[in-house]
């Protein structure tokens, strides 16, 4: 978790609405502790520190989680991806309550909360909201989904009758199938790359109401302003019955440009942090996190900080061999849009 503290705290955009969020919020009496005032809590508390040197504990919000969700109430490994798909879905799902609160009659509160959890999930990370009886809800927008929320679309075309049927998603992160010596470039061409269906996985054409060969590609159509790229380092490998970190070397460069997106072509990033997985296997190691701030690269570890050179960064890409003594791979990264200050 404490990996996660440091890259959200210097994600500028996420950072600065949370601390409105706390400021907006601070003199509400009686207000229910959540995940949400947790975290906005321990932001103010580091933003207004006036020592150079120190450390601030994160108990109340590790607490908060723990309570929150019994995956992470053990001792064992947690996955860093899992973790944080449930902080974003959750601080979304506490925003739209909040909202429905303040702004619905207490029916139309009562019913909008008991369904919020269910619906604010497939906004972040899949279809828009279904219809509410019988009348279409539009997609609960926040300033979360303003950071990290992009938009694919998935086309598929008849090779018949041609027709090209689209269908949109959100998403937080995009996750993406590694393989060895290759780069982030080449993992998000082949996440584009078309795959024809056809014998036993033909599709259903609408228009010529029946199954046909067709080809299938899945475009990114609205960029977030925070790009999180999730590498797949862990993989079932059936003969061995069990999940195995693949320590593939995959360059991740500074500078970042997406092609081929469909409202912004060529969308330019720059890297701000990565999360680091230290370790052999899925289930045991150790999360770091390397972020960057005022152009210098500092390396986290818990409570140890060090400031590191850019041209080491090389190290995480990880291993050019099976078998390495390095276990420093980069898991996740943030990349941040050009334009933006850093």
């Amino acid at each position: 978790m404490a990996c996660y503290m440091q890259v959200l705290y210097f994600c500028i955009p996420f950072r600065e609405q949370l601390l409105d969020y706390y400021e907006n919020n601070k003199n509400v009496g009686d207000a229910e502790e959540n995940l949400l005032t947790c975290l906005a809590d321990l932001f103010s508390q580091i933003s207004s520190q006036k020592k150079k040197t120190g450390v601030i504990s994160p108990r109340r919000f590790v607490q908060r989680v723990k309570k929150q969700n019994e995956l992470f109430r053990s001792y064992m490994h947690q996955d860093a991806h899992e973790f944080l798909n449930f902080l974003l879905n959750e601080l979304v799902d506490i925003l739209e309550r909040e909202t429905n609160a303040a702004n619905a009659s207490p029916e139309a509160s009562s019913s909008s909360s008991s369904s919020s959890s269910s619906s604010s999930e497939k906004v972040a990370n899949g279809p828009s909201n279904p219809p509410v009886n019988g009348v279409r809800k539009d997609p609960f927008v926040t300033w979360v989904h303003d950071s990290f929320q992009g938009i694919l679309t998935n086309e598929t075309r008849c090779l018949r009758c041609e027709t090209v049927t689209a269908r949109d998603e959100t998403f937080f992160d995009l996750s993406l199938d590694i393989e060895q010596n290759s780069s982030i470039t080449s993992c998000l061409k082949n996440f584009s790359s078309t795959e024809t269906l056809n014998a036993e996985d033909k599709f259903f054409c609408d228009k010529c109401c029946s199954l046909q060969e067709a080809q299938k590609r899945m475009k990114i159509k609205k960029p977030p302003s925070i790009l999180v790229i999730h590498l797949k380092r862990f993989k079932y490998i059936e003969h061995l019955g069990r999940n195995k970190k693949l320590s593939y070397r995959v360059v991740f460069p500074m500078e970042l440009k997406l092609m081929n997106t469909v409202e912004d072509p060529d969308t330019e990033y720059s890297l701000f942090a990565v999360v680091v997985h230290i370790g052999t296997g899925p289930n045991h190691g150790h999360y770091v996190s390397l972020v960057k701030s005022h152009n210098h690269w500092l390396y986290f570890d818990d409570e140890t900080v060090e400031m590191i050179d850019e041209s080491t960064m090389h190290k995480y890409f990880g291993s050019s061999q099976e078998y390495s003594s390095n276990t420093e791979h980069g898991y996740i990264l943030f990349y941040e849009s050009l334009g933006r200050s850093s």
